[in-house]
């Protein structure tokens, strides 16, 4: 499989409108990748994306750390999968919660929410929010450069237990909960369903005023089985399962 790259934000537009026989240029740090990492040569097929469901396949003209021209052969427009499948993920100690960033970006989640749970033993402030959201976003980057995502999921601003309870209005909101009676498998959605929201709480545990929070603005409590997963395990298990259901997989 050809090697797959993303366009820098600041030639995006560009490539919105680039057709078979165009050319785009990938620069900065995506360039030195591509030339110095992986060492794509000059003739060698790559695809190129913009993360917003543009994707373009071509063969490199020129190659070097500072630039690296692709000429276009292909193209083809990925439309954002319906329904959405949005992961609040708490806090974690440790790389715990960006693990599951990681694994969730793969396995296909459409947005990534930074959930500050009662019982999260890592603590963002404001200043620690902006820092972490962005060390997400380069996860979430990079994971999905790897997966071959023709989307990269976004990263929402750092969410409280009201705020995910506020979403319940408009989307379908599923609480991973070991002690809930309900499988996640038997879970049934309905076809206006446009998006779904998977809450994975903390080490701890999902605190028990957030879970009543949650359910009484309408979410649903599931369990994936009999064993408790870690909180970098849970996420992406449920995407898992989602995929199947959903008929992506």
């Amino acid at each position: 499989m050809a090697l797959h790259f993303l366009l820098p934000e600041v030639v995006q537009r560009s490539a919105v409108e680039a057709q078979p026989g165009d050319t785009v240029l990938l620069t900065g740090a995506e360039a030195h990748h591509a030339a110095a990492v992986r060492r794509v040569r000059v003739g060698e097929g790559v695809t190129v994306g913009d993360g917003r469901g543009t994707w373009l396949s071509g063969e490199c003209e020129s190659v070097s750390p500072r630039e690296v021209v692709v000429r276009i052969t292909a193209r083809a427009d990925i439309p954002a999968p319906v329904p959405r499948i949005v992961l609040a993920q708490a806090l974690a100690k440790g790389d715990r919660d960006e693990l599951a960033v990681q694994a969730a970006t793969e396995l296909g989640v459409d947005e990534i929410l930074p959930w500050q749970a009662a019982r999260s033993v890592s603590r963002w402030d404001a200043a620690k929010a902006d820092k972490g959201r962005t060390r997400w976003a380069a996860i979430v980057r990079e994971a999905a450069k790897q997966a071959h995502r023709a989307w990269v999921p976004d990263v929402a601003p750092l969410a409280t237990a009201a705020e995910l309870a506020a979403r319940a209005a408009a989307s379908h909101v599923i609480v991973l909960e070991p002690s809930a009676d309900l499988r996640l498998s038997a879970l049934s959605l309905s076809p206006r369903t446009r998006e779904v929201i998977l809450v994975v709480g903390p080490e701890g545990g999902i605190a028990p005023e957030e879970l009543l929070l949650l359910q009484r603005a309408g979410a649903t409590a599931a369990r994936l089985g009999d064993t408790v997963l870690r909180t970098s395990t849970a996420g992406p298990a449920a995407l898992a399962v989602l995929n199947a259901a959903l008929g992506r997989w």
